[in-house]
């Protein structure tokens, strides 16, 4: 049974219920902050192999989450009740898909500037909900004090957004991240050396190897991340932290003390960068052999043929696409020899073919897993583009919002995606690109050979993300990993003040001895006056 908070309330019950939780035979005692959406679909999959390893799961969730149910047989909520906000609506990310698909059709400066406005405007209002989730835990005097009394043994997180960053810093836990973007950026960025000459920035379409050009575009998207970072987004919590944490206290800070950091990151599909000792790489943990399908869409799969299927989906947060892109795209499917399942929810569009089958949802990965499977049509979303890779699936990409453009690049550096603009789809353009994935040899055979190098590891991915867990548990903590960088001043941290000190070192080395040589040749001077 959850728990509604936020008014100063909480049900004996539940109270009782928390206290008494039994930690498992052999097992620890997790406190659990997630991110909703489909950060939620991957942070389950992690859930469930605690769970089945013996470990308690407490889950903290708001109850507006659209995604992070309560589920007694898994876990335990703690269910808070914040005041309403703006952000996380299903309106504003309809708003966000239409402002994407409009400023895509812009000249790259404007795109660029409009892009940033863009983003500080939409992480405002997200973090403006954080923060309102947070405060009222944090100002819920009876719910922390018995979250101070569980003496959970880790606080595990998605720190894309930081509430659960700040609580366990208040609670003064063991930290975890399941992470991949966080703040402005990739997470790499927070505390692993991350050059702009070859480490593409958020939302910059750009590969590694970069030109002059793309270099200079790279350093402006990374002046901008951090001054974003630093002077926009980090003082929303100020007067929070001030009120809950201890003087000099900052957000920055505590993101970084994290011990480690479960990065979902495959270097076989992302471009290889710095990192550090306590960033442990999991991409992929979500992937799983394929399962029988039910009945009625084994049935429709095999009514395929020798031609296959197609599988079309947008992920969680995204089930339909505006009118005239939709028609394009059941236009283009109607045209093709294969069938096609498409997760769907809106709307039947007026040009849909016979040989199309809409759904409210299917089962990705195993569709994905298919022999019948001849092409992935997707939004760029990590989970479905690393199930992609798993199964050797090539993919048409249509990147929406986000870290989508990011992720399919690498997909096509890869060779094993086409990229297609979604603002300006026609039909033509669209049917080709199918055409092209599933005729030309060479996206399906990139995909084997990434579905190969991802699967060629000593030990799962999965089975990597729990080990940690349970040896930041055993071990109180993982401190020794955490580099020192992770408390500097950005001035000691870039060395500029050994650059000052050097620069001083080398003036006075010029200095001194041309004011030594300036007195010396005054006193000579002066002598030989006298001697006159």
């Amino acid at each position: 049974m959850g728990v509604p908070t936020g008014k100063g309330t909480l049900l004996p019950v539940f109270c009782a219920f928390l206290i008494l939780i039994p930690g498992g035979v052999g097992g620890g005692k997790i406190l659990v902050f997630p991110e909703d959406g489909s950060h939620w679909v991957n942070m389950q999959v992690i859930l469930r192999e605690l769970h089945g390893r013996g470990h308690a799961l407490t889950v903290v969730r708001s109850v507006r989450s659209w995604y992070i149910k309560e589920n007694p047989a898994l876990y335990t909520s703690v269910n808070v009740d914040p005041p309403p906000s703006e952000g996380f609506s299903a309106e504003m990310f309809e708003g966000l898909l239409q402002r994407s698909l409009q400023v895509q059709r812009m000249s790259y400066v404007r795109y660029f500037l409009e892009q940033q406005s863009d983003v500080v405007y939409t992480l405002r209002l997200i973090h403006g909900s954080v923060l309102q989730i947070i405060s009222t835990i944090l100002e819920d005097t009876t719910l922390t004090a018995l979250l101070h009394e569980e003496r959970f043994d880790l606080l595990l997180t998605d720190p894309a957004f930081p509430a659960g960053v700040l609580l366990a810093n208040y609670l003064d836990l063991p930290l975890v991240y399941n992470v991949r973007w966080i703040n402005t950026g990739d997470a790499h960025m927070a505390i692993a050396p991350s050059p702009p000459s070859f480490v593409p920035m958020y939302n910059s379409f750009l590969p590694a190897n970069m030109t002059l050009w793309q270099r200079v575009q790279n350093t402006v998207r990374y002046v901008t991340s951090v001054l974003n970072e630093r002077y926009v987004f980090m003082p929303i919590y100020d007067e929070l932290i001030a009120r809950h944490f201890p003087p000099g206290s900052n957000l920055l800070s505590m993101q970084r003390r994290a011990d480690i950091w479960l990065m979902r990151v495959d270097f076989v599909y992302d471009f290889p960068r710095p990192t550090m000792p306590n960033m442990v790489y999991i991409g992929g943990f979500q992937c799983r052999p394929p399962q029988p399908l039910p009945d009625d869409l084994e049935a429709f799969v095999q009514s395929s043929g020798e031609h296959g299927i197609i599988v079309m989906s947008l992920g969680v947060l995204i089930a339909t696409l505006p009118k005239d892109i939709t028609e394009a795209i059941a236009e283009a499917f109607a045209q093709l020899p294969q069938k096609v399942l498409w997760r769907y929810v809106g709307e039947r569009p007026s040009t849909l073919g016979n040989n199309t089958l809409l759904v409210d949802w299917l089962p990705q990965n195993d569709l994905l897993g298919h022999p019948k499977t001849q092409a992935f049509v997707a939004h760029g979303g990590n989970n479905g583009m690393y199930e992609a890779i798993y199964h050797g699936v090539p993919v048409v990409a249509l990147p929406l919002l986000f870290d989508q453009f990011d992720n399919v690049l690498r997909l096509q550096v890869r060779g094993g995606a086409r990229v297609v603009g979604t603002a300006t789809l026609t039909t033509a353009v669209f049917k080709e690109a199918l055409q092209d994935v599933m005729e030309n040899p060479s996206y399906r055979e990139a995909m084997r050979r990434l579905s190969r190098l991802h699967r060629d590891q000593l030990v799962s991915p999965l089975d990597t993300a729990t080990f940690w867990i349970e040896y930041v548990m055993r071990n109180k903590g993982a401190a020794h990993l955490r580099p020192e960088s992770w408390d500097m001043p950005w001035y000691v941290y870039h060395s500029v003040d050994v650059a000052l000190l050097l620069l001083v070192l080398a003036c006075m080395t010029v200095a001194v001895p041309v004011v030594t040589c300036r007195a010396l040749c005054r006193v000579v001077f002066k002598k030989k006056r006298k001697m006159e």
